[in-house]
């Protein structure tokens, strides 16, 4: 039978009052007493019940993350940079993977909010699909939107400027492959918040004529395969432009490899940019030029808003936007 807090006041011969009160944490209690209670603790091996101490406090120390897919490096990625920031605070992680399915996230996000979390952050699957599953639970938890938003949600969003992305990537190509390039857009539907703003960030660049593209972007999910697959279709189609845009770096290592396997050079012949610097993209042949999102950066302003509106769930919802980093490798190292 395990330990209970009686054996170990009898052990430390102290009252039980005490030893509730060294093992919450309470330091009103005389040093010494303290250590033996500990001491006792430790050679009993007693180890507290969390779940009722949550209970009690109206706590659980415990945070949900649901996020997309974790089968996406940039997610698995910032579920880490997550995870230790919680763990500075002596928070709990319970992660939560959608699966890119709507069904799926609504019922994984109700049950950590039946579960009695302190809070979720939540990258949803979908911007508007997602929104009545995440409103009925920020009316019952605190909840923070990470990276994705859901649309007409009250509430606290961290995220990445998806436009400054775009814009410098576009920058970038118009110093190594001369003003007004010709490029393409391949990118995931824009079904979620930043798949939409980067696509909507592409398109004000060729309303602005500062890219040369009157075809309509190649529009897919965020996958190695749908970057194989649309670079398949648009060599097949021939002429192909002097940059591709890819709206995350899967899509762009599946353009890589589809080139590569149809002796297109990059960069050549053709160059080619990502979006979130995962690490395979330092592995990719060539290196991939990337848009460096702040994962830690991200994951502590994520934080940081949760445990606000932990403490004071009456504050206005807040959105921080923080800024990313381009970061050049071989793939555009063109001379003009």
């Amino acid at each position: 039978m395990a330990p209970t807090l009686r054996d170990v006041a009898l052990r430390a011969e102290v009252s039980l009052a005490t030893v509730s009160r060294v093992l919450n944490g309470s330091t009103r209690v005389d040093p010494a007493l303290a250590s033996r209670v500990r001491t006792a603790a430790d050679e009993l091996g007693y180890r507290a019940n969390l779940l009722a101490r949550g209970l009690r406090r109206q706590r659980t120390d415990i945070v949900g993350l649901v996020v997309p897919q974790v089968a996406n490096p940039f997610f698995a990625g910032l579920m880490q940079a997550v995870s230790r920031h919680l763990q500075q605070s002596a928070r709990t992680v319970l992660l939560a993977d959608a699966e890119e399915d709507l069904d799926l996230e609504r019922q994984v996000i109700t049950r950590l909010a039946d579960h009695g979390v302190d809070g979720i952050l939540c990258a949803p699957v979908s911007e508007r699909g997602s929104a009545v599953a995440a409103a009925e639970v920020a009316a019952r938890v605190p909840l923070v939107f990470l990276d994705r938003s859901a649309a007409d949600v009250e509430a606290d969003t961290a995220s990445v400027d998806q436009r400054c992305g775009i814009a410098l990537v576009l920058e970038h190509l118009a110093e190594v492959c001369g003003a007004r390039p010709s490029t393409r857009l391949i990118s995931a539907s824009p079904v979620d918040s930043v798949a939409r703003a980067r696509c909507e960030a592409y398109a004000d660049a060729v309303i602005e004529g500062l890219v040369d593209d009157a075809a309509p972007p190649l529009l897919g999910e965020f996958t190695v395969d749908w970057g194989r697959e649309a670079v398949a279709g648009l060599i097949a189609d021939g002429a192909p432009p002097q940059a591709l845009v890819c709206g995350n770096d899967l899509i762009a290592l599946g353009a890589l490899a589809a080139l590569g396997e149809r002796g297109v050079r990059v960069p050549d012949d053709i160059v080619v940019t990502g979006f979130d610097d995962v690490g395979f993209a330092t592995l990719a042949v060539p290196p991939l030029t990337t848009v460096r999102q702040p994962l830690d950066a991200l994951a502590a302003t994520a934080t940081d808003l949760l445990e606000q509106r932990m403490a004071n769930g009456g504050c206005p919802p807040r959105c921080e936007l923080l800024r990313p980093e381009l970061i050049i490798r071989a793939s555009t190292a063109v001379t003009r």
